[in-house]
């Protein structure tokens, strides 16, 4: 407990008022500290690997807490109550896309989890699933997925995509450019699927960031000679 209250002093005096209101132009949820990324690195090298600490972080429901959590955890120690439990108490994409999806991508319970989310009703967990998915497309080898599984997920995502919630369709873009850099056997089809989707509209607040069209990343990396390149992590 002495060990929880010290980090969460500390993020509360690592925290600043512009990273605080880029946060929440972001759509960050209270409470939360404004604590940068890089910042909390810190700490995390002196707690890496903590899982029993990440969890009593992630459960503070401080949003700074909550990704530190998800960088401070040991994945394949995760069951599949926590992740529906982490999942449940995101509650904005940066915690759902990042910290819930790295985690369920790097667990043993990745495939169950994922499959699970993406038919859930609720944005955030939707979300989470999607973003998952494309977390194992980085990771796994490509004989240990399936290649018929990721074809109708394509076929689903170029259907469902324009009227699918707003980060969902963040994600789902997300989704078929994963299929395109990281999946060989299905690049081809993923460009030609985001040729298709076109452009896509996701609402991203009162900030500059802009929604990746698949077919010029996916066309990048492969003139760079990437594709199939899978990464060793994807926590960051």
């Amino acid at each position: 407990m002495d060990q929880l209250k010290d980090i969460m002093n500390e993020l509360a005096r690592l925290g600043n008022e512009q990273t605080l209101k880029t946060f929440r132009k972001h759509g960050a949820a209270e409470p939360l500290y404004g604590v940068k990324v890089g910042d909390m690195k810190t700490i995390l090298k002196k707690h890496r690997n903590d899982h029993q600490l990440a969890l009593e972080l992630y459960r503070t429901g401080n949003s700074d807490a909550m990704y530190l959590a998800g960088l401070m955890s040991k994945p394949a120690l995760m069951t599949p109550e926590v992740l529906d439990e982490w999942v449940e108490a995101a509650s904005w994409y940066m915690i759902s896309e990042y910290t819930v999806a790295w985690n369920a991508a790097e667990s043993p319970y990745k495939f169950e989890m994922a499959r699970k989310w993406i038919e859930s009703d609720d944005e955030m967990t939707a979300d989470a699933g999607w973003a998952t998915w494309g977390c194992i497309l980085a990771l796994t080898p490509d004989e240990h997925l399936d290649r018929d599984e990721i074809d109708r997920l394509l076929d689903r995502v170029e259907k469902e995509i324009h009227s699918a919630p707003n980060r969902v369709r963040y994600v789902m873009n997300g989704f078929v450019i994963a299929v395109g850099c990281y999946y060989a056997p299905l690049a081809e089809k993923a460009m030609e699927a985001g040729k298709r989707i076109g452009k896509v509209y996701v609402n991203v607040g009162d900030t500059d960031c802009k929604v990746p069209y698949p077919p010029d990343y996916i066309q990048k990396v492969w003139d760079k000679g990437l594709l199939g390149k899978k990464r060793r992590e994807v926590r960051c």
